[in-house]
């Protein structure tokens, strides 16, 4: 029986959903939010047939259209993509692939990490900002006009910074703004000058960036989270477009890293370590791969490679065996808040803080695994093996138990005798080698779901049951 307060849920579980349910009207603006003279343009130069368009999940209402659209002004076919394999704000080359595309237009938030394999269009979508009430929130938040500020936006706000720099550059002349940068700058950063995120400014104070504050233009989201982990010693505000406020942030990034250094403590703790692969687009995620492949064989830790698309605590929960996750993926979606996982999840740089000794706490926090590879500006390389003898022993600040912190020649792994080593992989008579890890994971009395064909007796289809779960038609009539 339905009271004031809940329902029992018949009423909308009968009711009939219409075609015109399924999506939401497009925006009236397409050619402008959508910038589709500079998609045709980029198409047409590029002699491309096949293109895919990627949208995040709340642009998909437009797709249909917009995919018209292009394909009237280009004559090139369109693809849509549906889902991405990992993040929305990565180009999903992989599916785009699989559509057999030459290049890919995608649209809305962007990480900007570069890709290897197709051209790629970043259209960030053009989001509405009001520039006097968002330049009169700056003045609120510094009146000192000597005051050293960078000035950086989400990628859809930066279509406005130009007109919002006219206005606070003649108050401000300290000012910084930062402009966006797709893929990978065209060589080495000079002195003073920042290229990270996708974003490039100089710094010309005497301290460098730390001496300067930063004035973010968007919501709250992974982005700010991102910058703010990264440049912890600078003070951070923000103007929300969306609400037209200023704010100092007082998200507590201290206790955010002290929760990322506890993550840090528990990978030293682990024995097991599972390698989810989080990206397939991201350059140097191959390289990063192997990297944390030695670092961990080094370390005496044991690793294996999981490749499960979007980590959900349902997947990763099929591991009971891992001691603790590392996330391969862009610096926006690598900082996965693993409260809600049956493991803690920790990033390629918390990962080596663990098992590097060589590598010590600066302050400074990395979210791009490409800073960590060899060549790259923080690459530490890893010290000279130590024996166990004169390893120094540590104390484990979770469990209180003594362990080794020392990197040391691991135990050779004992080799499968022949006859199981190698198996035969289908009728034809072709071999495949099995190694220690899928050994290890046949045992399990749980396989998932397999097809079975011809063991499985073909029965004749019966007619089921009609109506909806909480109320069958033939329930009630039955005879106990």
């Amino acid at each position: 029986m339905a009271t004031a307060f809940s329902s029992d849920g018949a009423a909308a579980l009968r009711r009939e959903l219409g075609p015109a349910a399924a999506a939401a009207a497009p925006r009236g603006d397409l050619d402008g939010f959508y910038e589709m003279g500079r998609a045709a343009a980029f198409v047409r130069d590029g002699g491309f047939r096949k293109v895919a368009l990627q949208f995040p999940d709340e642009l998909l209402a437009d797709a249909a259209a917009v995919a018209a659209r292009m394909e009237a002004a280009t004559g090139a076919e369109m693809y849509v993509l549906g889902d991405t394999t990992y993040g929305s704000c990565c180009v999903d080359e992989v599916a785009a692939e699989h559509a057999g595309a030459e290049a890919v237009l995608h649209y809305g938030p962007a990480c900007l990490s570069p890709c290897g394999k197709l051209p790629v269009l970043h259209i960030f979508g053009q989001q509405p900002l009001d520039i006097a009430r968002c330049a009169e929130a700056f003045r609120e938040l510094y009146p000192d006009r000597q005051s050293r500020v960078v000035v950086l936006s989400d990628v859809g706000y930066a279509h406005a910074m130009g007109e919002l720099e006219q206005q606070l550059c003649p108050e401000y002349p300290n000012i910084v703004f930062s402009r966006v940068v797709c893929g990978d700058p065209p060589g080495p950063a000079s002195p003073g000058e920042v290229q990270q995120f996708g974003r490039q400014f100089r710094v010309e104070a005497p301290g460098g960036l730390q001496d300067c504050a930063m004035f973010y233009v968007g919501a709250e989201g992974l982005a700010l989270t991102s910058f703010m982990l990264t440049w912890n010693r600078c003070p951070f505000s923000s103007f929300d477009p969306s609400t037209g406020c200023g704010r100092r942030e007082t998200l507590n990034v201290n206790r955010a890293l002290m929760r990322r250094l506890y993550l840090v403590e528990r990978a030293r703790d682990a024995q097991v370590v599972g390698i989810l692969v989080g990206t397939l687009g991201v350059v140097g995620y191959l390289a990063v791969l192997q990297h944390l492949r030695e670092l961990l064989r080094w370390a005496g830790k044991r690793s294996y490679t999981l490749a499960v698309g979007k980590p959900n605590p349902a997947k990763l929960a099929n591991f009971p065996e891992m001691d603790i996750f590392v996330l391969v993926a862009c610096a926006q979606n690598s900082l996965l808040d693993s409260s809600d996982f049956y493991r803690p999840i920790v990033t390629p740089y918390e990962l080596e803080l663990a098992c590097n000794p060589a590598r010590e706490w600066t302050g400074n926090y990395l979210t791009d695994f490409r800073d960590l590879l060899p060549g790259a500006c923080a690459h530490v390389e890893l010290p000279p093996a130590i024996p166990a003898a004169e390893a120094v022993p540590d104390v484990s600040l979770i469990t209180g138990e003594m362990r080794a912190t020392h990197l040391c020649d691991p135990p050779t792994a004992p080799q499968l005798p022949p006859s199981t080593a190698l198996a035969c992989r289908d009728q034809t008579r072709a071999l495949a080698e099995i190694s220690p890890a899928a050994s290890f994971l046949e045992s399990r009395s749980w396989r998932g779901l397999e097809q079975r064909l011809g063991q499985t007796p073909v029965s004749k289809a019966v007619q089921g049951r009609r109506g909806i779960a909480i109320a069958y038609e033939d329930e009630g009539r039955e005879q106990p």
